[in-house]
């Protein structure tokens, strides 16, 4: 149910506010452009600036958007796990297909504390969960044995997205866990090589610009065209890095926006891009073809 292209999609703002027509405007070119999965209120949604109304109204918009076409998987962690629950449930409620859980950031968990959190979650919600491990952001890694370890005692924790960056723990999370539990790309630039190695697909930043493309990346590896997963990965590559020049979702938000697609607005802290890496962003589009 949750492989090939899904995309953590962009939260639209127009003078401060959630643009609901506008996102809902967003899941449908996704769903017309063949992505697998939507993901609201990830890290590429802006949850972290979204008021609890916002965010549970983002999931729900998106739920209502999509119409059972694809699966909606709900971005509802927090580094407090009663909030966590709570967010969740109402997710649940709504009638989200799945939760994704962000490991806790700032407060630093031991393992110990990572298993017990994402445990408590787990028993509290009857739909399923897929981790999120993005040390980078958070200030802590989800070691494999304890995805494993929460793998096997908890069985609506069906997946991870992978996104520390790593093969090797890529690789050794997929070698401890059930046969079927999921192994998720969460950077863009691993997609293929994460497929190689077990994957069932990526929940994407730059589907946001080429979902078309991504899902083709990932259809073409499922195929065994692994010659054609290989022309796509390399097309994207520069698109990919693009996205990253600045702190995600800065860049992804300002090619929409270049792009028509909404508004570029984004909500302080982060701000818009520089000059500088607005010139090498529109060269990257312009290499694309997204860009005259």
């Amino acid at each position: 149910m949750f492989k090939g292209s899904i995309v953590a999609i962009v939260t639209p703002f127009k003078n401060g506010k959630v643009d609901e027509k506008k996102l809902k405007e967003l899941v449908e070119f996704q769903i017309q452009n063949g992505t697998n999965g939507i993901v609201p209120c990830g890290t590429t949604g802006e949850s972290p600036t979204l008021t609890n109304d916002e965010h549970d109204r983002v999931i729900e918009i998106c739920i209502e958007a999509v119409n059972k076409r694809v699966p909606v998987i709900a971005g509802t962690g927090s580094n407090s796990t009663q909030e966590a629950i709570a967010l969740t449930k109402h997710a649940a409620k709504a009638g989200a297909d799945a939760s994704l859980q962000v490991s806790p950031y700032y407060n630093r968990p031991t393992q110990e504390g990572l298993y017990q959190h994402f445990k408590a979650i787990a028993e509290n919600v009857n739909i399923p969960i897929i981790l999120y491990n993005i040390a980078g952001r958070t200030g802590v890694n989800i070691e494999p044995e304890t995805v494993a370890r929460l793998a096997h005692d908890c069985k609506n924790i069906v997946g991870v997205k992978e996104a520390s960056g790593s093969l090797d723990q890529a690789s050794a999370t997929k070698a401890l866990c059930p046969k079927n539990f999921l192994l998720i790309a969460g950077d863009d630039s691993l997609t293929l090589p994460i497929l190689s190695v077990g994957g069932v697909g990526i929940i994407s930043v730059v589907a946001n610009i080429v979902p078309r493309d991504v899902a083709d990346l990932c259809k073409a590896f499922e195929k065994g065209d692994l010659k054609k997963a290989q022309e796509i990965h390399y097309k994207l590559l520069p698109l990919i890095k693009a996205m990253f020049y600045e702190t995600n979702p800065i860049p992804v938000k300002t090619t929409m926006g270049l792009l028509g697609r909404c508004d570029s607005e984004i909500r302080l802290p982060l701000c818009a891009m520089s000059e500088k890496n607005l010139e090498r962003l529109k060269k990257a589009m312009q290499n694309y073809g997204l860009l005259k």
